[in-house]
């Protein structure tokens, strides 16, 4: 028997099939189609990508074979909290509400934001762990939380541009295709840094902007002021020095000694390193806890497994 978990986020639609013993048997990714100069979709354009981009994915489900589905997941808000919508999920949710009532099996709701971490803590130490501190980074989210089971509280974060904002502007500003973090990344290795662009914390550093970064690096990039590689690497060190502090804050508030690290952003092996080298040699520093590169983007991994849990609770 199979679970299937669904995600029609701002980025891409993915379905992930797998079996209860938590095998995973698909993980359909596919990006939404971004002309080139455009920094995303627009709510409406970005539903009917999916609804045209979830056939495809139908189509690999066939191919996996005959397994009965148990339980179908669905993100269907990008977070915990009543004020939480976006229309794109809405695609997802419903193509699973409305298998799931013609099977005639449960439907597991859940949200874009725990899907992430659960991908994310496959196979770490904090796949079961009760509490643990958490920053999920993306182009819809800069969020430090602090992570329960029962609950995902927000405890600090941006207050303004989101880091995968900041990467995708500029890399597009840049001539890159949107998102371009791989693009960019790419760039940035080539590149140098001297920390030129300044970190803006408030809130005991429990809170960060960086609307104020991405405003200097367009008048580089408009000025041609530093080459481009530079620039890109620039962006990654600013990135890194925030983020550390960040986690030094939530460690400091929390007392919790681990921080999973999520999202796309989390995805790049150079911020990886770059946070790495940042956090070492502090002591009493946090644990940093990576999920695989390919779980820490837009996925339905993570959905997937919330559902199997729910019905294996429900089973019981």
């Amino acid at each position: 028997m199979t679970v299937l978990g669904l995600d029609t986020s701002n980025y891409r639609t993915s379905a992930a099939l797998i079996s209860t013993d938590g095998q995973v048997q698909m993980n359909y990714r596919e990006l939404l189609p971004v002309s080139p100069g455009e920094r995303g979709l627009r709510q409406n354009e970005a539903v009917f990508a999916h609804l045209k981009q979830l056939g495809a994915a139908g189509d690999m489900l066939r191919q996996t074979g005959d397994g009965q589905i148990a339980a179908i997941g669905a993100s269907v808000a990008p977070r915990d909290g009543n004020d939480s919508y976006m229309p794109v999920f809405q695609a997802g949710a419903s193509f699973g509400k409305l298998m799931a009532a013609m099977l005639h099996i449960p439907f597991v709701a859940t949200t874009h934001q725990r899907g992430h971490l659960a991908a994310a803590a496959l196979g770490t130490e904090l796949e079961e762990a009760d509490r643990y501190l958490a920053l999920h980074l993306s182009g819809g989210t800069t969020d430090l939380l602090e992570v329960r089971e029962e609950a995902v509280h927000l405890i600090g974060g941006s207050l303004d541009l989101h880091a995968g904002q900041l990467v995708d502007r500029a890399g597009v500003a840049l001539g890159m295709r949107f998102p371009a973090g791989p693009e960019l990344e790419a760039l940035a290795q080539r590149g140098k840094s001297k920390s030129l662009l300044g970190c803006s914390m408030c809130n005991d550093d429990l809170s960060c902007h960086l609307s104020g970064a991405e405003s200097q690096v367009q008048r580089w990039i408009r000025a041609q002021e530093q080459a481009p590689e530079d620039i890109a690497r620039e962006i990654y060190d600013f990135l890194a020095r925030t983020v550390s502090r960040l986690i030094l804050a939530g460690q400091k508030k929390t007392g919790l000694g681990s921080v999973l690290i999520t999202g796309g952003i989390a995805s790049s092996a150079l911020f990886r390193k770059m946070l790495a080298e940042r956090i070492a040699g502090r002591g009493g520093a946090p644990r940093l806890v990576f999920g695989k590169p390919e779980l820490s983007g837009d996925n339905a991994v993570g959905v997937a497994f919330i559902a199997l849990k729910a019905w294996q609770k429900g089973q019981q």
